[in-house]
């Protein structure tokens, strides 16, 4: 499945490999216009996930030393398709979209943030965990047959199983 998803819709594939190349592509685009700005970019989200169902739209994290620095991205983001949508729900995320139908969600955080750290915990883990990148894949298929026309609710009901996944992957004090 190529990339894109209509607003609103819910709809997982699982063409991994195509997804990785893209996020090459649009990595070095992104290079190029914000490098003296970023210190980091990775690729975040189920589609950086090999086996795990995802929705048809990239996940890119940009990592920046400071949010209100930060500002200076906008523009760069903007002459290369994103759309700015400011922190949206998320503070200290600069949250930007791109495509119609969607293709990109790019999330600038700053790399010493909480969210920053999650977002690349989350992943590193179901990477390092095949075990859990199922339990999360099976989790998803389940929760897109109960709201397959509530995107919303998709949403929230993945947010649940995401932080029930990082509550076990906490050290315990």
């Amino acid at each position: 499945m190529a990339l894109g998803l209509d607003s609103g819709r819910v709809e997982l594939a699982s063409e991994h490999s195509a997804w990785a190349d893209e996020f090459s592509v649009e990595r070095l685009r992104i290079l190029e216009a914000l490098a003296p700005h970023i210190v980091a970019i990775e690729h975040v989200g189920s589609t950086a996930i090999p086996g795990v169902p995802a929705k048809p739209i990239l996940d890119i994290q940009l990592g920046v030393l400071s949010f209100e620095t930060a500002v200076v991205c906008i523009e760069p983001m903007r002459s290369l398709g994103y759309e700015y949508r400011g922190e949206y729900g998320i503070p200290r995320r600069h949250y930007f979209v791109k495509g119609d139908p969607r293709t990109h969600h790019a999330h600038m955080l700053e790399v010493d943030g909480e969210t920053w750290q999650s977002m690349l915990g989350f992943r590193d883990a179901l990477l390092a965990r095949p075990d859990l990148a199922q339990a999360y894949g099976d989790a998803k298929l389940n929760i897109l047959a109960m709201h397959r026309d509530n995107r919303a609710a998709y949403q929230q009901a993945k947010n649940r199983v995401i932080e029930r996944i990082l509550q076990g992957l906490s050290p315990r004090t």
